[in-house]
């Protein structure tokens, strides 16, 4: 029996499975979370532990059919402005819950796209957040950069606001398959941007690419791979399109018949990682790249890598304060969502409210499954010593998971008494085996599979 063969009988080429990138996932969020309940959990920050702070800009100048993140277009920074104006207002009252004294260790803009601020916006919002509390020592401010949506002006801006970390969304380079997706960038103006960065002193650079889009071929991506190589990202994204028209309906605009089968998938993703790890890349998680000595790197090597909702991640931060319209906190407590709709969310900040509109509190068992997911996303194996020290696990109690998730995955595991661990030729099924320890999906799944 083929690998392949294996992947398909246990349901690879079927399942949709979250990314995990929290536990629970959003969609198991509900509206019990408060604003009264946040703000205690921001008032109780230990102010000698830095924080991540999260900014969401949901504005694109143009909607990519591809993308299913929620944002909305607009041809004039109008509404952008009165956006930023609201983000000032919500710096302010997260400003007034927090401990005197707490420091930034970790700032992300993300969208959307943040690079539609103009340079006197972007100057504008990091004076708010410096506002908010200033950096911690090796502090890490990461933004996400539309190559078409930048110029030397905001390039400046962004240096001088402390940006030391860039990160460019390519997806692919054939101007057919771009075409498709609704998102022209050439590989010159990607390469003036990446020019632009490195100029100015940005050391660190990440860079995002798709598989399985419609009309990649096994040379399309193997060209799009080498043109990415060229500008020796540190990091690199691999991620897997997902389509569905359903939950964003501009992907409707794609054509279904012309995207790659299951099986196609996966070999566009292994000639996209051979080509990735042939130039010395390190291979992390399921979907990321690094070269020696990028943090994302040494963080794998050291066994600290992590994950949250940019993906993988060396934020070394315990709390994460996200601040805009449906951007996600995680406290030590539980996770907090703000309102998604812009209205909404500019109306209840506009009334001296944080915009919360639901989250999860966490409990006993949310904790340690957690844990099990995120280590077998990040190491691809879970070890019994780092859960008895941090859980009230027993050893009968392991041996149960690992019995469990054998059974569910037969010959694709190595199990013994101090370890689970996912086998190197069923690191494709990673995400299917931490949904077994997905108590929150599994009962989801059990009832759909009832009805």
């Amino acid at each position: 029996m083929t690998i392949h063969t294996q992947l398909r009988n246990l349901g690879l080429f079927d399942a949709r499975v979250p990314r995990y990138t929290s536990y629970p996932t959003a969609p198991h969020f509900s509206t019990d979370i408060t604003a009264t309940q946040v703000s205690s959990w921001m008032t109780h920050l230990d102010p000698n532990v830095p924080i991540s702070l999260y900014v969401h800009v949901p504005f694109c100048r143009r909607l990519c059919w591809f993308c299913a993140c929620r944002t909305q277009g607009t041809s004039t920074l109008s509404p952008v402005a009165a956006y930023i104006e609201t983000l000032k207002l919500e710096l302010q009252l997260v400003t007034s819950h927090l401990p005197a004294g707490i420091q930034i260790g970790h700032l992300h803009w993300g969208g959307g796209t943040p690079t539609l601020l103009d340079a006197s916006m972007i100057a504008d919002l990091t004076s708010a957040i410096n506002d908010l509390a200033p950096f911690a020592q090796n502090y890490e401010f990461s933004v996400e950069i539309d190559p078409n949506e930048i110029d030397d002006d905001r390039l400046d801006a962004l240096a001088k606001a402390g940006m030391n970390r860039a990160s460019i969304g390519v997806q692919d380079f054939n101007p057919e398959i771009q075409k498709t997706i609704g998102r022209m960038q050439s590989y010159e103006i990607t390469k003036a941007a990446v020019d632009g960065l490195r100029a100015r002193g940005i050391k660190s650079l990440n860079a995002d690419i798709l598989y399985g889009l419609p009309g990649q071929t096994r040379e399309r991506i193997a060209d799009s791979v080498n043109k990415l190589l060229s500008l020796s990202p540190d990091r690199v994204a691999l991620f897997g399109y997902a389509h569905v028209p359903w939950v964003a309906r501009r992907q409707s605009m794609i054509p279904t018949d012309a995207l790659p089968t299951p099986q196609e998938r996966l070999d566009l993703f292994n000639v996209a990682r051979d080509l990735f790890t042939m130039d010395g890349y390190a291979e992390i998680g399921i979907d990321h790249f690094a070269r020696n000595g990028d943090g994302l790197e040494i963080a794998a090597r050291s066994g600290k890598l992590r994950r949250n909702f940019q993906g993988y991640t060396n934020d070394k931060c315990q709390t994460m304060i996200g601040v805009g319209a449906s951007s996600i906190a995680k406290y030590a407590d539980g996770y907090a969502q703000n309102a998604p709709a812009t209205s909404e969310y500019q109306k209840r900040v506009r009334a001296g409210e944080l915009p919360i509109s639901k989250g999860h509190a966490f409990t006993a068992e949310d904790h340690l499954r957690g844990r099990i997911i995120e280590a077998l996303m990040c190491d691809f194996q879970v070890n019994y010593s780092d859960l008895a020290a941090r859980f009230d696990l027993s050893q009968s109690d392991f041996d149960a998971f690992a019995i469990s998730v054998d059974a569910a995955f037969p010959k694709m595991l190595g199990i013994s008494k101090t370890s689970i661990k996912i086998r190197e030729q069923a690191r494709p099924l990673t995400r299917m085996i931490a949904r077994h320890f997905d108590t929150y999906a599994m009962a989801q799944t059990q009832h759909s599979s009832a009805v």
